[in-house]
C-alpha cells in the first residue's frame, strides 16, 4: 500500500524514468529464488533499490525481470515489469525497457542487486547530466587494483574518453582505480537511438550498456563521471556478498536510530530491519532482534536477548530479557512483558503486566491486569483459532490455562493451576482444579518401604 500511495499522489512531472535491471539468477547464490529476491534487514534487495528510487519521485519505474520470475513480478508491483527473453546482457536489457518508459528527459538505470545505493547518489547523476548536456553519466568508485571492474578513462578535460572491461585493458589502464559501477543515467533524447546502435559482443554474444559512451562520442556528444563509495555501490552476487552487504546495513540503521533519540547499548549486537521505528529515549539492550514492522515508542525499554517482528511497544513499556513479541503483538503504555513470554496477535492494556513463562495468543488483556507465572491461553483445537478477552484489573494466578473462546471479566480472579474453559464474571473468584486430597503419614511410610524393598534386592 505504501508503494501505491506513494506512485498515485505524485502531482508534479519530474521528466525522470528509472530502469531497474533485476533479471539475473544469481549462479553463485546457489539458490532457488531470484537473486534480487534474497533479503536484508528483512526487505528484497529489489525492494530496497525500489525504495530508494521512489524517493526520487520518478514518473515512471520500469523494472527488467526473467522469464519465470513471478516473484519478482509481484515484489516490484505497482510499478512496470518488463520481461527480458534472452538476458543478453544490460544493453539487451535496456533496449526491452525503454518502450516502456516514454518520453523523459533523463533515465536512470540502476540494478536489483546493488542495494545500498543512496538517493542522495542518483540525485547527483540526474543533476550533473542535466548541468553539463552531457549524453550519460557513468557512476564511478575507487577500488585499488587488482579487480575485475571496467574502468574509467578520463581525458584531458574530465569527461569519460571510455569504459575498458578488466579483460581487454591494457597493463596500465589496470592500474586506474577509477572503476564502473554500471549505474548510469542517460538523456532521454538520445537514450534509444544509442542502444538501438549496440552491436553484440564477440565474445559472448551479450549486448554491453557501456558501450553507449563510445557511440556517444562518436556523435560528438560527451559523457561524464561522478563518484560514490565502494561500499556504497557494492553489488551482491554471493551469500557472502549478502552478509557483507548486511553488516553494511545494519550499521546504517543503528546510526539513523541513534541519531534519532534511541539507545542502543552494544550497537553491534542489535539488528534491525529496514522499517524499525524507535522513538526518542528508547533503550535498546545486547542481542535484540527486530524483524519487519516494529514501531517502538518514546520512552519504552526493549532488554536483552529480545525478538521482535510485526509488533508495536507503546510509550513506556518495559520488555524483556528474553522476551518474543510475533505478528499481531501490541503492549500499551507502561506494560510489562518479562521473561521467556511469547505474544501473538495479543494486545496488552495499559499497565498490564505478564512478568514469566507464559504464552498470550490471540488475546486481549485489559489495563493493570495481571498475569501470574506460567499461564497460557490455549487458541488452537488443530483446526481453528480462537479469541480470549480478559478484562482490566484481573489477576490470574501462576500456572492457569485459559481455553479459548473464552471471556475473563472485570475484577476477576483465577485461582493458580486453573482450567479455565467457561466465561468468569465480573468480581468473580474462579477455582478449577481437583481437589487436593492429603493422607497424613504416607510419605514416611512410602519411604519406609522402599528401603525395604531395596534391602531385600540387595540380600538376592
Amino acid at each position: 500500500m505504501q508503494l501505491m500511495r506513494c506512485t498515485m499522489t505524485q502531482t508534479t512531472r519530474t521528466d525522470l524514468a528509472v530502469i531497474v535491471l533485476a533479471a539475473g539468477k544469481g549462479k553463485r547464490m546457489r539458490s532457488d529464488r531470484p537473486k534480487v529476491m534474497h533479503r536484508l534487514a528483512g526487505q528484497t534487495m529489489l525492494r530496497h533499490v525500489l525504495s530508494t528510487c521512489e524517493t526520487l519521485s520518478p514518473d515512471r519505474i520500469v523494472v527488467v525481470a526473467g522469464p519465470g520470475m513471478p516473484e519478482v513480478e509481484a515484489e516490484a508491483s505497482p510499478h512496470v515489469v518488463v520481461i527480458q527473453p534472452s538476458q543478453a546482457g544490460t544493453g539487451d536489457a535496456v533496449r526491452v525497457a525503454l518502450p516502456a518508459v516514454g518520453e523523459v528527459r533523463d533515465v536512470l538505470v540502476v540494478y536489483g542487486d546493488t542495494p545500498l545505493i543512496r538517493r542522495e547518489t542518483l540525485g547527483r547523476m540526474v543533476a550533473e547530466r542535466r548541468e553539463t548536456g552531457a549524453a550519460a553519466v557513468v557512476l564511478g568508485m575507487n577500488v585499488a587494483p587488482p579487480n575485475d571492474y571496467g574502468r574509467l578513462m578520463l581525458d584531458r578535460d574530465g569527461g569519460l574518453a571510455a569504459i575498458v572491461e578488466a579483460r581487454e585493458a591494457t597493463p596500465e589502464q589496470l592500474a586506474n582505480p577509477l572503476c564502473n559501477s554500471g549505474v548510469m543515467a542517460i538523456s532521454g533524447g538520445v537514450a534509444t537511438d544509442l542502444v538501438r546502435r549496440l552491436t553484440p559482443s564477440a565474445g559472448n554474444g551479450e549486448y554491453y550498456l557501456t558501450d553507449i559512451v563510445a557511440l556517444a562520442r562518436e556523435d560528438g556528444l560527451g559523457a561524464r563521471v561522478i563518484e560514490a563509495s565502494a561500499e556504497e555501490l557494492a553489488g551482491v552476487n554471493s551469500r557472502a556478498d549478502l552478509a557483507a552487504a548486511e553488516a553494511i546495513l545494519q550499521g546504517r540503521l543503528r546510526e539513523a536510530a541513534m541519531a534519532g533519540g534511541a539507545t542502543l547499548v552494544d550497537p553491534p549486537s542489535v539488528f534491525l530491519a529496514a522499517d524499525t521505528r524507535l522513538g526518542r529515549d528508547v533503550v535498546v539492550g545486547p542481542h535484540v532482534v527486530f524483524g519487519p514492522g516494529v514501531i517502538v515508542e518514546d520512552g519504552a525499554e526493549i532488554k536483552a536477548f529480545c525478538h521482535l517482528e510485526g509488533a508495536v511497544v507503546r510509550a513506556g513499556a518495559i520488555i524483556g530479557p528474553f522476551a518474543r513479541l510475533r505478528p499481531g503483538a501490541e503492549i500499551g503504555e507502561a506494560a510489562h512483558v518479562g521473561n521467556f513470554v511469547e505474544l501473538k496477535n495479543a494486545k496488552l492494556g495499559r499497565a498490564a503486566k505478564v512478568n514469566h513463562l507464559t504464552y498470550l495468543g490471540d488475546t486481549e488483556v485489559g489495563a493493570r491486569t495481571n498475569v501470574g507465572a506460567g499461564t497460557i491461553t490455549c487458541n488452537y483445537d488443530g483446526f481453528a483459532k480462537f479469541r480470549t478477552v480478559i478484562g482490566a484489573d484481573v489477576f490470574i494466578g501462576s500456572n492457569a490455562a485459559l481455553v479459548a473462546p473464552v471471556t475473563v471479566g472485570e475484577g476477576a480472579m483465577i485461582a493458580a493451576g486453573s482450567v479455565i474453559t467457561r466465561d468468569v464474571p465480573p468480581d468473580a473468584t474462579s477455582i478449577a482444579r481437583g481437589v487436593q486430597v492429603d493422607k497424613p503419614g504416607h510419605a514416611a511410610r512410602f519411604r519406609a518401604a522402599r528401603r525395604r524393598e531395596g534391602q531385600r534386592k540387595e540380600g538376592l
